[in-house]
């Protein structure tokens, strides 16, 4: 197939076989596996993870997939064979977004593993795992029990091989897929629209154009859509302003209505409007939050800590319930089960509905996003500009010696302020307020920050900048 040639290409890239001992604890993340391959996931540690999988889902089939990443189909072939051994039955759904492997578990009824490191550099591999009906996993209800278990296989004191071992299946659920995407919207309703989409190399080449190939309104140009884990023209990482920059300047030079830039595994995207400016993460969520309270009258919506103050006020204002939750997927899956939410969004560029079985998908956003753009008339700048009251750092990025020993530096700092330490560390300044939290995928701390005024904000970015590099 055309779209496997990156992945040919750089099947090489790495070597999935190591001998280096396998250290579960530097890999089992808060809500996920991630990893450099292969000095710390390898065949041997990816095996003992399907194994694992096996005993704590204790499911008789499993869906795995796998991203344009070298080490992608090694690596899930071992997952596998851990799976097969302890008598699970897998369809293999082989290259797909982390979006696609989540729908096929929600369709099928089973749970699912989708081996990518979504935005991290070419090097890094893991596991997203999620239960029957793409529900969540996290250290908190699966993985602790996981890596227990992947352990003992490590150490030679793993379950028995079944009697009766499983069988693989190939199934390819793209068109599937892609009918349940369109499907969150009125296609007669679109507007004749110009879009270009980066997709970074990443899985976005492959689900993108097929996407938009139903919608006869949008004429769609992708860059970048070679599938190739080795990233040769920028990072799959869209939060970061450097890695839109080609978009921006496409969406200009070319007069294209949106622009569109999707992470490694396709399961986030960033909107870049008419003028090349690009849309947060917290403007989409508050503009989504927006549709979802139009057609579902007071219902729950959820945010995450780091979304912009407008996001809470806008579902306050359209007579909804916005609930506050902490980082990261299985979080925001876990109280969207709770509280019946229709809605959810991150700041990072997630975005979660309840009819995608509480998952998240970059795919179905810009699907409602095009929906509201049609029922308007209006442009993404028009559409954007009610939701922008604030001034936002954006994510900074900075690598510490010792997070614990900043973000206390930090706390004591602002002792006299409203502080929570739901994620990190979050302190409300009255006119302005901060959040400094470690990553859940990179040796980082983490700084968003949001003012009345963009003075105001550079200001206390570079105040705190200083305290935290100090």
């Amino acid at each position: 197939m055309a779209r496997d040639t990156g992945v040919e290409k750089a099947k090489n890239f790495y070597q999935v076989v190591s001998n280096v001992v396998p250290n579960l604890e530097a890999i089992v993340k808060a809500y996920d596996i991630r990893g450099t391959v292969p000095d710390q996931l390898d065949a041997q540690v990816a095996h003992a993870l399907g194994v694992a999988f096996a005993k704590f889902s204790d499911a008789k089939l499993i869906v795995v997939a796998y991203d344009m990443r070298p080490s992608g189909p090694d690596l899930a072939d071992a997952f596998q064979r851990g799976l097969t051994e302890q008598g699970v039955d897998v369809i293999n759904l082989g290259l797909a977004s982390t979006d696609l492997l989540y729908f096929a578990s929600g369709k099928l009824n089973a749970p699912g593993a989708m081996f990518t490191a979504s935005h991290n550099p070419a090097q890094y591999n893991g596991i997203k795992c999620c239960l029957s009906g793409a529900r969540s996993i996290g250290i908190d209800n699966g993985l602790r029990e996981m890596k227990a278990i992947a352990q003992d296989v490590l150490d030679g004191k793993g379950p028995a091989i079944a009697k009766k071992q499983g069988e693989v299946t190939n199934k390819n659920m793209l068109a599937e897929f892609v009918d349940h995407v369109v499907s969150f919207i009125d296609t007669k309703s679109l507007r004749n629209l110009k879009i270009v989409a980066d997709t970074a190399n990443g899985m976005g080449g492959l689900v993108a154009p097929a996407v938009f190939e139903r919608l006869s309104k949008i004429e769609l140009e992708v860059m970048y859509g070679e599938l190739d884990g080795t990233f040769p023209n920028h990072p799959a990482d869209p939060i970061q302003p450097a890695n839109q920059r080609d978009l921006q300047a496409r969406v200009i030079s070319g007069k294209f209505d949106v622009g569109l830039a999707f992470d490694g595994d396709a399961d986030r995207v960033f909107l870049v409007d008419e003028f090349g400016k690009s849309v947060s993460g917290s403007t989409t969520t508050a503009l989504l939050a927006s549709v979802f309270l139009r057609t579902h009258p007071g219902s729950t919506i959820l945010y995450n800590l780091i979304c912009s103050r407008v996001v809470p006020e806008t579902i306050t204002a359209l007579g909804g319930e916005p609930i506050r939750t902490k980082n990261g997927h299985s979080y925001m899956k876990q109280v969207m089960a709770q509280t019946g939410a229709v809605f959810a969004g991150e700041h990072s560029g997630h975005y979660y509905f309840a009819d995608n079985y509480r998952a998240d998908s970059g795919l179905i956003a810009t699907m409602v996003v095009l929906g509201e753009m049609g029922r308007t008339g209006k442009s993404l700048s028009e559409l954007r500009a009610p939701f922008e009251k604030y001034a936002g750092s954006g994510e900074i990025n900075t690598q510490v010696k010792d997070i614990s020993v900043v973000i206390e530096r930090v706390t004591k700092k602002f002792a006299s302020y409203p502080q929570d330490h739901l994620d990190g560390l979050t302190v409300d300044c009255g006119s302005w307020w901060f959040n400094v939290r470690p990553s859940n995928t990179e040796p980082l701390l983490r700084l968003n920050l949001e003012a009345a005024t963009r003075e105001e904000c550079d200001e206390h970015v570079a105040e705190l900048l200083m305290l935290i590099t100090s």
